[in-house]
């Protein structure tokens, strides 16, 4: 699973040496536990990072307490690693395994990843898209509402879809239903064509007492580039929240 992950997701691919060490620092600190896949699902083992040294480019796990399982990791040299950093996952290979100790106590080091992949899946993350400037969707209605393409505001966007409000109720609220020919303008960043399953559908009531609905969407058949544009696109609102949290805009 992770194998194939790091391939498929290579858009949230982080290259800095800079960063990456320190995030391996941040997930060290904050005691995160790595799922570490020796031989996949099947062979994995529960640790956590000890040191960062960049000098050496080396990084310090912790051992197994199966010392089978140890040796195991040793003879492989390499290996999957996952974990989560703020809601964020991370996945990373280590390589270059190797016994060592550290404080004494015998310890596991691997060379510090080139890459590793960040990436903010649906089930960690949703960025609230603005409320005075909406995110258009523009989306096919059924013809007995109507027909034609419809413009629906999004309310949130992550990764792994949106959630759009429909004020005029009309696209129903059929549950895994799958519309197609859909297309969402992302503001300075472009528009993506995908389509979108119905996940979930909750009716509101809204302060003039009138009724919307707001439809949670899963992407179905997104390109890989549609995909990083997403990204790109919540990386720019987070940005701007965050200027305007520290009163730069």
């Amino acid at each position: 699973m992770i194998e194939a992950e790091l391939e498929d997701w290579h858009d949230y691919e982080v290259g800095s040496r800079r960063e990456i060490v320190a995030l391996l620092r941040q997930i060290g600190e904050k005691n995160q536990l790595i799922r570490m896949l020796i031989k996949g699902e099947a062979d994995v083992c529960v640790t956590s990072i000890l040191a960062v040294d960049e000098d050496s480019g080396t990084v310090v796990l912790d051992r197994s307490v199966d010392r089978a399982q140890n040796e195991r990791i040793v003879a492989t040299g390499r290996v999957k690693c996952e974990t989560t950093l703020d809601k964020i996952r991370i996945l990373f290979g280590a390589d270059g395994l190797a016994a060592t100790t550290w404080r004494g106590e015998p310890a596991l080091r691997a060379d510090i990843p080139p890459t590793l992949i960040r990436l903010q899946r649906r089930e960690y993350y949703r960025m609230p898209t603005p409320v005075s400037n909406p995110v258009r969707a523009l989306i096919p209605v059924p013809i007995d509402a109507g027909g034609g393409m419809g413009v629906f505001p999004l309310h949130d966007i992550s990764v792994g879809g949106i959630a759009l409000l429909d004020n005029k109720l009309q696209l129903g609220a059929g549950i895994g239903r799958v519309i197609e020919g859909c297309r969402i303008e992302l503001p300075e960043i472009g528009p993506i064509a995908t389509s979108l399953e119905i996940r979930n559908s909750l009716d509101l009531t809204l302060l003039n007492h009138k009724t919307s609905r707001r439809l949670g969407c899963q992407f179905v058949d997104i390109s890989r580039g549609g995909l990083a544009a997403v990204q790109r696109y919540i990386t720019k609102l987070e940005r701007e929240r965050n200027a305007k949290l520290a009163g730069l805009a």
